[in-house]
């Protein structure tokens, strides 16, 4: 078994995989029956914790009723509820949708979809893409074209196309006096100079909104939504929000673009949105494009070459999109972004001892993601390896990136496993620096049982 995003040759030896013999809630279990604690949410896209029952019994139901039938040619409920649903939560602006299965296929959909949407119009020239500063979109290769993340990047640099790269609105390049406002101030004048450098030829620029996550969780100023989208409008180009990650409540809003718009003020969208991971709620592979009714009336016509030439073999596979549904009904539900307000609130005050860390800086928050860096000086070699070893000896599953470690788990959050969480954390961070290594884990009582 080749496993993604891992040297096979550490696998073997120093790091080899956790085996996960089964789940529950935020806890999995390997085979000797030892709890972790998921605490990244499985690559981010585990939203209500595993095997929930609601999700749980819509599969059930789902699995007697209809598995999968292709979508070319073919219809079925519960990707029309889905479209539905997910259009009314736009308001309709977003009123066409467009499914695939995995995240970096949905960036694809959106590059593709805007480029013919230009050729469609007559308007050829608008070709181009610009993407931003240690973004991340994916790794097939157009996806990878308007990523900036070294090491997925560069070895496949030769087979990629040309995209522009502008600054990112990362508040941590604050300068003394700057507020993270500032930050993207600068970021949008950049992109204005480039919109006017190249103006007739880009066809769209493609964020993640509020947060980089593959960045190491860089968090800017939402602000920078609302200029992007002002200066998409005054040169005719489009606006992709990658929200693979950021989406589905996770920056405390269902969608992240949501908090572009001031308070009281009119919402504002962009003109394409990508969904996946959280949105099956860690189930099943399921991504989606969505639109506007002026994209999509670009495609009508009699000539087959004028429509959406895309398609993948499980495009809106039933099952996943009956989890999707399940997952929209616990947000109808159960208030999901107002529990989540208090849940992080918990563990925000949990992990409030970092903030007078030497060894920490640039402590930071957004909804239900927490990060912090470790100093350059403390971190040493393989900083992220040994973070996740140890972690999982304080009972965590857990993965930093680079020298930033993240909290990103299910919204199963209360007040006492805030605390556990927070402390198991300060434990490993602890035992990683090999300072005071044991005088937490020695202290902290055995996780709440879920």
């Amino acid at each position: 078994m080749w496993h993604p995003c891992t040297q096979m040759q550490r696998a073997r030896t120093a790091v080899p995989p956790l085996p996960v013999a089964r789940a529950k809630g935020p806890w999995l279990e390997d085979y000797e029956g030892r709890r972790y604690f998921d605490a990244n949410s499985s690559w981010w896209v585990n939203l209500f914790g595993h095997a929930d029952a609601r999700i749980n019994a819509a599969l059930h139901d789902q699995l007697d009723r209809l598995p999968h039938v292709m979508l070319a040619g073919c219809t079925h409920g519960p990707a029309v509820e889905l479209a539905e649903r997910l259009s009314a939560l736009t308001g309709g602006v977003l009123g066409h949708v467009f499914y695939a299965s995995d995240g970096a296929s949905a960036v694809e959909i959106a590059l593709k979809m805007s480029f013919h949407y230009w050729r469609n119009t007559g308007q050829d020239a608008k070709r181009e893409f610009v993407c931003v500063r240690h973004g991340y979109h994916g790794e097939t290769l157009g996806a990878l074209a308007v990523t900036d993340v070294a090491v997925f990047r560069d070895a496949y640099d030769p087979l990629l196309m040309r995209a522009h790269m502008v600054m990112s609105p990362d508040a941590r390049q604050a300068g003394e006096g700057e507020s993270a406002a500032d930050v993207a101030a600068r970021a949008i004048a950049e992109v204005r100079t480039l919109f006017s450098q190249r103006q007739g030829h880009l066809a769209a620029i493609i964020v993640e909104p509020l947060v980089q996550c593959a960045a190491g969780m860089a968090m800017h100023d939402p602000a920078y939504l609302r200029g992007l989208r002002a200066l998409c409008d005054e040169f005719g180009v489009h606006l992709i929000a990658d929200e693979i990650a950021v989406g589905c409540g996770r920056t405390g809003s269902f969608f992240a673009f949501e908090q572009a718009a001031p308070p009281g003020e009119p919402p504002l969208w962009p003109d394409f949105v990508c969904l996946s991971k959280g949105i099956s709620g860690g189930y099943l592979p399921l991504s989606l494009v969505m639109t506007r009714d002026a994209v999509y009336s670009a495609f009508l016509g009699d000539d087959v070459a004028r429509g959406f030439l895309h398609s993948h073999s499980y495009t809106g596979n039933a099952l996943a999109c009956r989890a999707a549904l399940a997952v929209l009904d616990r947000f109808a539900e159960d208030d999901v972004l107002e529990r989540n307000r208090a849940d992080a609130r918990a563990l925000t005050t949990a992990l409030a001892p970092l903030h007078g860390d030497a060894r920490v800086e640039h402590m930071r928050q957004r909804g239900m993601i927490w990060a912090f860096d470790v100093r350059e000086p403390f971190a040493g070699e393989r900083f992220a390896e040994r973070f996740h070893l140890a972690g999982r000896e304080h009972g965590l599953l857990i993965r930093p990136i680079g020298r930033t470690v993240y909290l990103l788990p299910p919204y199963v959050l209360d007040e006492g496993l805030a605390q556990w969480l927070a402390q198991r954390t300060l434990a490993t961070l602890d035992a990683t620096l090999r300072r005071t290594p044991d005088i937490h884990a020695a202290c902290t009582p055995e996780p709440p049982v879920a």
